[in-house]
């Protein structure tokens, strides 16, 4: 049995993580910046970067509403409190999508 918080950090948190980076990125900040604003290494932003990292699947517009609005608090330097609120959002939408497909492709448990 896998436990809701276990699929979050094998899955959900890498791809938020890989998302955000490639955000951050995209803004004109530099990798190692990147890495210091996540907790994470400068070479774990390129590999999220270079799709080494992370599930890099298609998500839905609304996901990446919430990414894009998460690298705007990070700029801003927003409250820790402020960034987990919208990391958990994040997973929740990818737990949701995940659920979504699974339906779709009539793989649900009975």
């Amino acid at each position: 049995m896998i436990f809701p918080c276990e699929k979050a950090v094998w899955y959900y948190l890498p791809q938020i993580r890989a998302d955000l980076a490639i955000e951050l990125v995209k803004t004109g900040m530099t990798q190692s910046q990147a890495a210091k604003k996540l907790g994470v290494t400068p070479a774990a932003v390129s590999q999220y970067i270079h799709k080494k990292r992370g599930l890099q699947s298609p998500r839905s517009r609304l996901y990446r509403q919430e990414i894009k609005a998460a690298v705007r608090k990070i700029c801003e330097d927003a409250s820790s409190d402020e960034l987990h609120f919208i990391v958990c959002k994040c997973c929740q939408l990818l737990k949701k999508e995940g659920e979504t497909t699974v339906v779709e492709k009539g793989s649900e448990c009975s």
